[in-house]
């Protein structure tokens, strides 16, 4: 800042107090300067914005906006499709593991067991472990959390390992239990120990809004070992417990309901009224309409076709309802908000694919993408999958079916849809060529197992070498090993091919 007139005059009798002016000016002005958004006056005024803690934001709003989300799911078209696109491409068919001890033998009788124990890991006896994951991730993205308890069972139940796995609600956590407990504490339901490793968790023996439940002292919780609950929910800070995806847009949700509702009611008031019969002279003119029936009694709901008469009407004037404009613009730049709040692409959401061509529509799914992969590889892989993995090997190994309890895994999530498939392949063919990409990861890829599939391919190879057949490099054409003839005699008749070819026709001729 450069000095004025009046440091000019002190400095030349007191260079030193002015020099001092001017710095201690300087320092005042940088002071004053920061950011836009702390800045506090009356565009902030009625901004509130508490510093308070993740866990104790969410105490105090979690349970509500749980159940707004629930509510608007079950009611709202728009949070309900958005809900579903998020659980469709972050489980799909399902995430796969695969068993990678390198023991082939031993991986091979891990995937089998796997396989057979999926049909009968649900405790309610209703999914496979791939409908588990459906359930789950829904209950996540809903609800902003879920619960998953590990279930031993008796070996003489009969299961393929003595293993189930049983999801619970949210609900289920205890939220009155917080506060200091000994050396640790307790968060929600959720007990830490002294170093803030989780301990605990307080459940209720039922769920707190089931009317039986209530009635059988269900309200009542008791605490389970930490090692025996697989918590799974989006950590956007370091909370404890998971709020919904759609909690930025509950409201932006809640108002495109109202909205839609008033328009609607709107324009069934404008069509009940289909003409109204006014008085021949002024004085009758500011008489309030009074509707009646046949009989004369008068009517006070509107039904569709009414006539409103005037008391002394002699003159008819008919209701012209008026075009709304704008009603469509409104609607799209509000979905637009509420998939950018569900982080979901507004056509995936909408199915509204007029303002796109192939090229946006495939930059857009790249971000989405990304975000579907960091999801899955960083979220319900680590909390859900690795766990329940872990518990099966324990369990397996501890009837006795394979040597150890932790054997290594790798886990093959559910394939992208390509939006044009002959473009991809021929990259993942470039990719492999090139040696940046394996055949294997191509496949993992596919959301399919590897060995699983060369060994499919390497038995059709050898049923079809059994059989001496040959695949052609014309797809179309599969001959016979030692045979000029193929399977298809129009593709060996030169007439036949004279038909497609008219050039050589005409050499025929």
């Amino acid at each position: 800042m450069s000095a004025t007139w009046f440091d000019h005059a002190i400095a030349t009798v007191a260079p030193r107090m002015a020099a001092r002016r001017v710095m201690a000016r300087q320092a005042f002005e940088t002071l004053t300067r920061g950011y836009d958004g702390a800045a506090r006056g009356r565009r902030t005024e009625g901004w509130r914005a508490p510093g308070s803690s993740a866990d104790t934001e969410i105490g105090v709003a979690g349970a509500l906006l749980r159940d707004r989300m629930r509510d608007l799911v079950r009611n709202n078209p728009h949070a309900a499709k958005a809900v579903a696109v998020l659980v469709n491409n972050i489980i799909g068919a399902g995430i796969m593991p695969r068993a990678a001890s390198g023991d082939d033998t031993l991986d091979r009788k891990v995937d089998a067991l796997f396989e057979r124990w999926t049909a009968e890991c649900d405790a309610d006896g209703q999914l496979d472990f791939y409908g588990l994951q459906t359930l789950i991730c829904r209950e996540m993205v809903e609800a902003g959390e879920v619960l998953v308890r590990r279930r031993l069972r008796r070996t003489s139940d009969g299961l393929p390992v003595p293993l189930q796995l049983q999801v619970l609600e949210a609900d289920f956590l205890d939220a009155t239990k917080s506060g200091v407990l000994g050396a640790g504490r307790l968060v929600q339901g959720i007990e830490f120990d002294p170093v803030g490793k989780r301990r605990a968790y307080w459940l209720h023996a039922e769920h707190p809004g089931d009317a039986y439940g209530a009635l059988q002292n269900g309200l009542q919780s008791r605490p389970v070992p930490a090692t025996e609950i697989a918590h799974v929910y989006e950590k956007q800070r370091t909370q404890a417990r998971g709020v919904p995806w759609g909690a930025p847009v509950i409201r932006s949700l809640r108002d495109l309901d109202d909205y839609e509702v008033a328009e609607l009611v709107r324009k069934k008031t404008e069509a009940c009224v289909t003409a109204i019969v006014f008085g021949d002279d002024e004085a009758q003119q500011g008489i309030a309409p009074s509707v009646v029936d046949a009989d004369g009694n008068r009517v006070e709901q509107f039904e569709p076709g009414l006539i409103a008469y005037a008391r002394g009407g002699k003159d008819i004037r008919f209701n012209q309802p008026v075009a709304t404009g704008g009603y469509g613009e409104y609607k799209r730049a509000s979905l637009h908000t509420i998939s950018a709040g569900f982080r979901v692409p507004y056509e995936l959401m909408t199915g509204d694919l007029s303002q796109v061509n192939y090229s946006s529509i495939r930059a857009g799914l790249v971000e989405f993408r990304r975000q579907i992969d960091a999801v899955q590889w960083q979220l319900f892989i680590p909390m859900f999958c690795a766990p329940v993995w872990r518990w099966f090997t324990e369990a397996a190994w501890a009837a006795g079916q394979i040597p150890s309890p932790t054997v290594p895994v790798e886990w093959s999530p559910p394939k992208f849809e390509a939006v044009d498939p002959q473009k991809d392949a021929m990259a993942n063919l470039l990719s492999i060529r090139s040696g940046t990409m394996t055949l294997a990861e191509v496949i993992a890829k596919q959301g399919r197992n590897p060995d699983a599939v060369l060994a499919e391919i390497a038995a059709t190879n050898a049923k079809l070498d059994g059989l001496g057949l040959v695949l052609d490099s014309d797809p179309r054409r599969v001959t016979k090993t030692g045979s000029a003839q193929s399977s298809d005699p129009a593709n060996d008749d030169p007439a036949a091919d004279a038909d497609n070819d008219p050039a050589q026709a005409d050499q025929q001729d």
